[in-house]
């Protein structure tokens, strides 16, 4: 009788969930090589084996006035996923984040019989925490990152396991600052600031003109007071996302041919521009986290179309977004949000991070406890969750 091979869908939206989704497979193919994954896969998850259906982009569309334009498409592809997925009869299936598309297959699946897996919690902490119903009809089995996430699932009655965050496993708890200014050629001593407008098209077409003109005024101020060299280095992982802040870049040069900046576009490395920085201006997101881990003073932005602006202020009741402060439950770094967010605004924030060396100690020690606490082997502890279901 020949063996019947384990079957695994999983669903990634995005490239942060085909990073964890990579890390997940890597782990599960450590304890066992038998097993076949399928479903919606970026290029980290394709490359260990995993068959994509569909690719990954149709699902990366963020803000719910952007979600509206394709929703059609959508609810078109999922109900076409859904249908691929009962005829492949998976041994269990697991939704990486994108709640949104992800609960709606997982409750359908879970009606089944088939076994549904969550990895990353949705912030339930900060707005929507009537979904816990929802999520606990859609959800066998829910993969926490946040140690304060487990006891909202436990009195809901949903199997719960916190596995801590794959970035603090990856990442040094010293990071080597001076090594990586060797690898990328940067001056020892120039002021480096890492600028991450976000992943997505929509997001980098919200801040590239915010970046670059908040660029331009830290240069100005440098050049007016001290002779230090200001670079900034921006990573962007797309050409479409490099030709909109190129394009941003070329506006501003156009309004002021006497400041030419000294920026950098890298094709990707964000890690390695945070791991240089003396500062970091990020977009509120999964790279939040990052710049925390790695121990940098940042300031946190983020721009979105009005109307989905005012739906989503109306949902929230924490009073801050970016994860670092979150996590450490008090404003630890500024957050430049929506109006807020202005050139001098972020500018001024970026420059007295800079200047306030107590404060940038206070943040390292931090970031260092937070570091710690969310360093788990968060891969082999979602394996084995997640074999246990096969």
């Amino acid at each position: 009788m020949s063996k019947t091979i384990p079957k695994v869908a999983i669903v990634a939206g995005e490239a942060s969930g085909d990073m964890l989704g990579y890390h997940l497979i890597q782990a599960m193919q450590a304890e066992r090589n038998d097993i076949s994954f399928i479903g919606i896969a970026g290029p980290k998850m394709m490359s260990l084996g995993a068959k994509s259906l569909y690719p990954m982009e149709k699902l990366s569309v963020r803000g719910y006035v952007e979600v509206i334009k394709h929703l059609y498409g959508l609810l078109k592809l999922r109900k076409q996923l859904l249908q691929q997925l009962i005829d492949e009869k998976p041994d269990v299936f697991i939704g990486i984040d994108a709640p949104d598309f992800n609960f709606w297959l997982e409750r359908k699946l879970k009606a089944k019989g088939i076994p549904t897996i969550h990895y990353v919690s949705p912030s339930i902490w900060a707005w929507r925490k009537g979904r816990i119903h929802h999520i606990k009809r859609a959800v066998s089995h829910m993969l926490a990152l946040f140690p304060f996430e487990s006891p909202i699932y436990d009195k809901a009655g949903i199997p719960v396991t916190y596995i801590g965050h794959p970035l603090a496993d990856v990442l040094p708890i010293e990071p080597d600052v001076e090594k990586m200014r060797e690898v990328l050629k940067i001056q020892p001593n120039a002021i480096v600031v890492a600028m991450l407008p976000g992943s997505r098209q929509s997001e980098v077409t919200q801040h590239a003109q915010l970046f670059v003109e908040t660029a331009q005024i830290i240069q100005k101020e440098y050049a007016e007071s001290q002779t230090t060299e200001v670079l900034f280095l921006v990573p962007l992982i797309t050409r479409e996302t490099r030709a909109i802040f190129e394009s941003a870049m070329h506006a501003a040069y156009l309004a002021h041919p006497d400041l030419v900046l000294n920026m950098q576009i890298m094709f990707g490395h964000a890690h390695d521009a945070m791991e240089a920085a003396d500062v970091v201006i990020v977009a509120s997101g999964t790279a939040t986290l990052e710049a925390a881990l790695l121990k940098k003073p940042m300031v946190i932005t983020y721009r979105m179309p009005y109307l989905s602006w005012q739906i989503l202020k109306r949902m929230r009741y924490l009073p801050y977004v970016g994860l670092p402060n979150i996590l450490a439950g008090k404003f630890l770094v500024p957050e430049l949000l929506q109006h807020e967010a202005t050139a001098q605004n972020v500018a001024d924030a970026t420059l007295r991070l800079l200047s306030d060396k107590t404060y940038l100690q206070t943040l390292k020690e931090t970031f260092t406890h937070i570091h710690l606490s969310l360093k788990q082997n968060s891969a082999a502890k979602a394996a084995k969750t997640v074999l246990s279901y096969l």
